[in-house]
């Protein structure tokens, strides 16, 4: 018995040791202001006049959401929309400047979220606006703004005829590794490290099969590993390093249904950077549980900091993903966001 309870004892003063110095290493940021969030500016009611529709032809409903926006335009006494498709060289950005150059005041983007990511890079800061029909694996844009994900018609007439509202534009500017310096817009969510190592290990064939459950696969896989250690410098800060395996970058905090960021909006002029530090696949675990249960109480190996503009430097290569496409590996990004830069047509 007494053997029993010194066992006990020693395991219990172990864990407690051993959560001690995983508190003390993963530091948080020290951040003196945090920014204000901002209203959502005012977005000037309008109706469509002349719809184009950018689509990825090798979406599996792409004849169905075709005839959808047709019907829709037909309804509202609009000629048939210009049909663009996108192609593997171009993701949607030329199809988008053919659609504002043919004088086109909404377009329809219809794919996965890299097809309307594209498209808003180039809709972004004009006069024109953007709706959007989900036809990808993971629809996190739609998720994130209540577009249906089952009612291809429904998401036809709000992409056409629904409200006009303004939504926040992230942008991430990349110092790839072989020099080049590449700026892309993002709508949802960017990141640096485990996360974007995620979408680059993903296999494309099981994506195809059983959709997004095939990033479940993949995130297994890159479950163990070490963190590695980068230098912050958010907003007007000075610089910070600590150790990491993920830094995110929200512009909404909806996943796949699963609040990541609870308080985070589209349309309020923050970023809100998520860093990740688990050591173990325990660390993984509580970051699990506490997103799944909503779990308002903070915990060393998940942070977020509120913050309108973020510099990263690597010590060695990461990768680096927009909305799920990989972007490549850096060693030094930049991250801010525009406000209420989209015309987003939405419920």
């Amino acid at each position: 018995m007494h053997t029993k309870r010194v066992v006990i004892i020693s395991s219990a003063a172990a864990a407690a040791i051993a959560a001690g110095v995983s508190w003390f290493s993963v530091r948080k940021l020290s951040l003196a202001n945090r920014p204000a969030t901002v209203e959502p500016l005012h977005a000037d009611q309008s109706d469509a006049t002349k719809v184009a529709l950018i689509i990825n032809p090798a979406k599996s409903m792409a004849d169905e959401a075709i005839q959808a926006v047709r019907r829709v335009c037909s309804e509202a006494g609009l000629e048939p929309p210009l049909i663009l498709e996108t192609t593997p060289d171009d993701p949607g950005q030329d199809a988008a400047q053919k659609a504002l150059d043919a004088g086109c005041d909404t377009i329809v983007a219809a794919g996965g979220d890299g097809t309307i990511r594209a498209a808003a890079e180039v809709i972004e800061h004009s006069e024109a606006t953007l709706g959007i029909l989900p036809l990808g694996t993971g629809n996190l844009l739609a998720r994130n703004v209540d577009i249906p994900l089952d009612d291809l018609h429904t998401c036809a007439l709000i992409a056409v005829r629904g409200k006009v509202r303004g939504i926040d534009v992230g942008h991430m500017k990349l110092n790839l590794l072989n020099g080049e310096v590449t700026d892309h817009a993002f709508l949802v969510i960017a990141g640096v490290g485990t996360d974007a190592d995620l979408f680059d290990e993903t296999d494309e064939k099981l994506k195809a099969k059983v959709g997004w459950l095939a990033y479940s696969e993949a995130g297994l896989r890159q479950l163990p590993g070490r963190r590695k250690r980068v230098s912050f410098k958010m907003s007007d800060e000075g610089w910070q390093t600590r150790k990491v395996r993920s830094v995110l970058f929200a512009n909404c905090g909806k996943l796949q249904g699963i609040e990541l960021v609870p308080d985070a909006r589209i349309d309020d002029g923050v970023l809100d950077a998520v860093v990740l530090s688990p050591r173990s696949m325990a660390g993984w675990t509580w970051i699990m549980l506490k997103t799944v249960f909503r779990a308002r109480n903070k915990i060393p190996v998940m942070s977020i900091y509120p913050t309108t503009a973020v510099s990263l430097r690597c010590a060695e290569p990461m990768n680096t993903q927009i909305d799920g496409d990989p972007t490549g590996e850096v060693n030094e990004l930049e991250v801010w966001v525009n406000h209420s830069a989209l015309r987003l047509r939405a419920r």
